[in-house]
């Protein structure tokens, strides 16, 4: 047990650092130009609509399938609905201009709750040889999606006119929950495991609700259609060569 926790407290907080460090792109701009203000929502939402997809819904379908208990459709379709009602009940209650930067670092950090029991549970069920190889290309694989996502929720706020300083200090924290339940899921293995496709579903609802209601229009144009499309492009290829 002392071998599993150590990996998991190491594996999740890589992936917590490689957040900071998309956050940290918000340092490397010194002003947010008119292109860089359309593209930036379209590369928001379509790393959040591909995260949606390859790192959230297709692994619960494929658990759920996998374990045969329930129609695999289920738990990701009541959890997508469960997401998108729960921001759409914080979306009422939220008002002001930092409204989207609330809903960007919600969905987000619900995003990164899932894939942090994921990395602890890997670690807490690997024991050493095949599966600690597999648990550890794990933690790499989401290591390297979340640095878009770090930059996914800084790079949004700085080019709305928040400071570089507080706009990276959001991007960070909403990985910060990752050590966090990662290492609640190596004490609570048991339980956490079958609950991970309602998980996973709920927060891509949730990533999808914010995509739609507030990237999507603000990614307006040509540049915005096409930074949609290249946040897309990129978070599918990591999802996919990353496994």
């Amino acid at each position: 047990m002392t071998a599993s926790l150590l990996w998991a407290l190491a594996g999740t907080q890589f992936i917590f650092i490689m957040t900071v460090l998309g956050a940290a792109l918000v340092f490397f701009f010194n002003r947010p130009l008119p292109g860089f203000q359309a593209a930036l929502p379209g590369f928001a939402g379509g790393v959040m609509t591909a995260a949606s997809v390859w790192s959230l819904l297709l692994p619960a379908i494929g658990q759920t399938a996998a374990e045969g208990r329930l129609p695999a459709w289920l738990p990701a379709a009541a959890g997508l609905f469960a997401g998108a009602l729960f921001l759409t009940a914080a979306d009422a209650l939220q008002s002001g201009a930092g409204e989207r930067g609330r809903m960007l670092f919600t969905a987000i950090t619900l995003h990164n709750i899932p894939e942090g029991m994921a990395v602890g549970l890997a670690f807490a069920l690997a024991g050493d040889g095949e599966r600690l190889a597999a648990a550890l290309t794990l933690a790499f694989g989401i290591g390297v999606q979340n640095f878009p996502e770090g930059a996914a929720v800084s790079l949004p706020l700085r080019a709305g006119g928040m400071g570089r300083g507080r706009a990276f200090l959001w991007g960070a924290a909403s990985g910060a929950v990752e050590p966090v339940f990662g290492m609640l899921a190596v004490f609570a293995a048991a339980l956490v495991h079958p609950a991970m496709p309602w998980l996973l579903s709920f927060s891509a609802g949730a990533m999808l609700y914010v995509t739609a209601h507030e990237l999507c229009p603000e990614a307006k144009g040509r540049i915005g259609a096409l930074g949609f499309i290249g946040g897309f492009a990129l978070m599918m290829a990591l999802d996919v060569a990353m496994g």
